[in-house]
């Protein structure tokens, strides 16, 4: 037992120091057994071989002192896991209790640095090649919960009308209050045809929203359209992620449409939740000229600022450009957003985006590649010094934390307020994401729009009307006949819905009832509820442009596919579409906007 412990005790001192030695800079990667990407995502990962970084100083304190002060330290854990190893009163689990001490560890350094099992990381490379089953989203945790970055397009999630920003407050009922979001992954991947019941929070929206989505088999694609906007010689290209194949298919899509000789191009990288950054910098090297630098990362030591620049001719070099973003648009698609803003190479439309750039590096710490350290080891920078992730504050549980460490911020913050300058002058602002030029409205659904979402009620309803009209061509429009039809329809399926005013309602009757006032209201509320169903009846006449566009949507998608709902909704009615080409086709106003408050030249 005394030799399984000195074993015990002598690995674990080996595998610190070699991570003592080794820092937090970049070390030689086992690729046996993980794959070498370079991810930017909602988990990125930087696995390499550029060496050892030199070993740094604290407050002039001597290198040899600090080691022998970590190794003293390395020596409580140890001698801590002989203890209880040999001397608690049953047995222990030794992996279960290593693999909590790690855990322990991490706990307070930022929320991405976790312990990885070999399943998670495969999980996480799923998204960059082949296919898996299940709803087809991209989450990340946010404020202890797990919150949807993005649904991808065309998946059961998408067509459920999830959205990015949705927060995830259950899962097959069980709470995500600090869930880490490869626990959440698990829970919602499963077998093609089983169901997961969510429990949604949605801003604005007071009541938890319940939607039951059925799995399936998620195939993985990264450009979902590219072609000429009716009418125009504009061109439009939507990328939904960067994968392996991206920049091949992107230079595909750029080149068909080029020999269309397209005037301008609008580039959609909304809710684009990221990829692999090697492709995003060839997607940026696609509009930038060659030399042109792209992102930057920087860390705790010198040697972990490696520049990344663009080292080919661009496709597309000078011709009018926008790029579509919004709160969904993370990572890969912040870094190619920020590097096309700051050379003033095209115009940033929509709304700020999400903030994720955080640069990570994968430590195998087992001989069995099962386990490995996922740590943060720098933050993306954009050309002119932005920094891409958005501050977080660090909390303890509420209760535990001194009034310093509230309003302490981690060691991950930027400030809100500083003011950064494109190539060519234009103020552009950091505090994280990246800004837009143009800002375009977000559209908020009302409640009824959020039920017929999420009960299904627009897809149930085009699939039994394409089946009764088989002839119906995705040109359609959608006539009042077939609105009576639709209201016929939900009433047969006793849709129903709460409205903001009816879960007020229902919280003031029950703390009547708590009070035993209920009776003398009594009338009251009897009065309200009749007032909360004729609300709900010109509801239905306020949203109609929305449901119009929600039914012909649904009708498209099932006899057109993905392709005619872009050619049918969104290149003709969708707001950031509208907005982008109304700059593309107005020089005059493209260049006003290219250029306003420029106080240098491009060199």
């Amino acid at each position: 037992m005394f030799r399984y412990g000195v074993q015990l005790f002598g690995l674990t001192i080996f595998a610190m120091a070699l991570i003592w030695f080794a820092g937090p800079g970049e070390a030689v990667q086992n690729t046996r057994d993980f794959d070498r990407n370079l991810w930017a995502d909602t988990s990125e990962i930087y696995p390499s071989n550029q060496g050892v970084p030199e070993v740094k100083t604290d407050e002039g304190m001597p290198v040899l002192d600090k080691r022998d002060t970590f190794m003293q330290n390395v020596k409580k854990l140890t001698q801590t896991a002989f203890n209880i190893r040999n001397q608690y009163m049953e047995d222990v689990d030794v992996d279960k209790m290593i693999k909590a001490g790690i855990n322990g560890m991490l706990s307070d350094l930022d929320r991405f640095s976790v312990l990885m099992e070999k399943t998670a990381y495969d999980n996480l490379m799923e998204s960059t090649h082949g296919k898996y089953e299940g709803l087809g989203m991209q989450i990340d945790s946010r404020e202890d919960r797990v919150v949807i970055i993005s649904p991808i397009e065309g998946t059961p999630a998408y067509r459920k009308g999830l959205r990015a920003g949705d927060i995830i407050w259950e899962i097959n009922g069980q709470p995500t209050l600090n869930m880490k979001t490869s626990d959440a992954s698990k829970l919602m991947r499963g077998t093609a045809g089983t169901t997961v019941k969510l429990l949604i929070k949605r801003s604005g929206i007071a009541e938890l929203l319940e939607y039951e989505v059925e799995r399936a088999v998620i195939q993985l694609k990264s450009v979902n359209y590219a072609g000429l906007i009716p009418g125009t010689n504009i061109g439009y290209v939507r990328l939904s992620r960067f994968a392996e194949e991206t920049s091949h298919e992107l230079r595909t899509a750029i080149s068909e449409l080029n020999e269309k000789n397209i005037s301008g191009l609008i580039f959609d990288l909304r809710s684009n939740g990221g990829g692999l950054l090697d492709q995003a910098k060839e997607t940026a090297e696609l509009f930038l000229k060659e030399g042109r630098e792209i992102v930057y990362t920087k860390g705790r030591y010198d040697n972990s600022e490696r520049h990344f620049v663009s080292e080919r001719p661009p496709l597309f070099p000078d011709k009018p450009l926008v790029i579509l973003v919004d709160e969904g648009t993370a990572s890969a698609s912040e870094i190619v957003s920020g590097a096309i803003q700051d050379w003033d190479r095209g115009l940033i439309i929509g709304n700020t985006t999400y903030g994720k750039g955080l640069v990570q590096q994968v430590f195998p710490i087992s001989n069995d590649g099962d386990l490995a350290l996922k740590l943060t080891t720098a933050k993306y920078y954009v050309p002119s010094g932005r920094c891409i992730q958005k501050p977080e504050k660090q909390m303890k549980h509420p209760g535990t934390a001194s009034s310093e460490e509230e309003e302490a911020i981690d060691s991950l913050a930027v400030s809100h307020d500083e003011i950064y300058y494109t190539n060519g002058g234009r103020i552009v602002y950091g505090g994280g994401g990246i800004v837009p030029d143009v800002e375009v409205e977000r559209e908020l659904w009302k409640p009824i729009e959020i039920n017929l979402e999420r009960k299904s009620m627009f897809f149930d309803f085009a699939v039994k009307y394409v089946s009764e009209n088989p002839g119906v061509k995705p040109d359609f429009e959608v006539t009042d006949n077939i609105i009576s039809d639709f209201k016929k329809f939900i009433r047969e399926k006793d849709f129903t819905y709460k409205t903001s005013i009816q879960v007020a309602l229902e919280e003031l009757e029950e703390t009547m009832k708590d009070e035993k006032q209920d009776t003398l209201f009594a009338g009251s509320i009897d009065q309200m509820k009749q007032m909360v169903e004729k609300e709900k009846e010109s509801d239905f006449n306020e949203s109609l442009d929305y449901i119009k566009r929600a039914i012909k949507r649904e009708i498209v998608s099932s006899i057109a596919g993905e392709r005619g709902v872009y050619e049918e909704i969104v290149l003709k009615s969708d707001n950031a579409v509208k907005k982008a080409l109304e700059i593309l086709t107005t020089p005059d106003t493209y260049t006003r906007l290219m250029t306003k408050g420029q106080n240098k030249t491009e060199s």
